[in-house]
């Protein structure tokens, strides 16, 4: 016990408390994700979230103090992003066949998920910076934060948005699609990264390729448009808000 105790204090005191809880909360949770076979309940991602949010606040460990050994984890998610341009590169000939179709669907689908939050937000009553910061949820974290700022909205807020509807998403794809009876996986990818973006594509691809390559085509998109539209179109309708 006493072994286990130091190790904690020298742990708790060096960078090495943020990578190391994250690596092994993640891998636990993928180990149970696993032996549930995949249920979408139990995503990794999601219990390794509250697991962690847990654990710093049982522990009094400042986040600033997790960062500094997350951070090393964190610096992947440039690469892992870039990579998920190769599996839409070798479906190149497929995408061409198709471009305004899909253009059409993620114009529908992020319209959809800005419509939907914007209004049930005006209709509780939230304040216009609230909105604003509800409005990008449906791109990445880091997108998400420059567009809540760049409308008036709080970026910290816009994170925290942005990193839910991913894990709802994610929870929630299967039984949804599932019940609207979609199974081709390239549609069912298209869907998830559209709603849920980073988190739902890597949900995407533990089922099946072709879902995690159109997955990460869906997320691309709604970052796309996320970043070029909403400074130019949601401006005048929060004015009149």
């Amino acid at each position: 016990m006493s072994g286990f105790v130091e190790l904690w204090l020298y742990l708790s005191a060096t960078p090495l408390f943020g990578l190391t809880a994250t690596l092994v909360v993640y891998v636990a949770a993928h180990g149970a994700y696993t032996r549930l076979g995949q249920a979408p309940w139990a995503n990794p991602v999601l219990w390794s979230v509250l697991a962690l949010a847990l654990l710093l606040l049982a522990t009094g460990t400042p986040y600033e103090a997790y960062f500094s050994g997350a951070q090393f984890i964190h610096v992947l998610l440039g690469p892992a992003v870039v990579a998920l341009a190769w599996p839409l590169w070798q479906r190149r000939a497929e995408l061409r066949s198709r471009p305004v179709a899909l253009a059409a669907a993620a114009l529908v689908g992020g319209g959809a998920a800005v419509a939907v939050a914007v209004g049930l937000g005006w209709a509780l009553g939230l304040p216009v910076p609230l909105l604003a910061s509800l409005a990008p949820k449906g791109s990445t974290a880091p997108v998400a934060m420059g567009v809540a700022g760049t409308l008036g909205g709080e970026p910290a807020l816009a994170a925290v948005f942005a990193v839910l509807t991913g894990l709802v998403g994610a929870v929630l794809a299967k039984p949804v699609l599932d019940a609207l009876k979609l199974r081709r996986p390239e549609v069912r990818g298209f869907a998830l990264g559209t709603a849920a973006h980073g988190i739902g594509a890597a949900r995407a691809w533990q089922v099946h390729p072709a879902a995690g390559a159109y997955a990460a085509l869906g997320l691309s998109l709604q970052v796309l448009l996320a970043a070029l539209l909403l400074p130019l179109l949601l401006p005048p309708l929060l004015r009149l808000l």
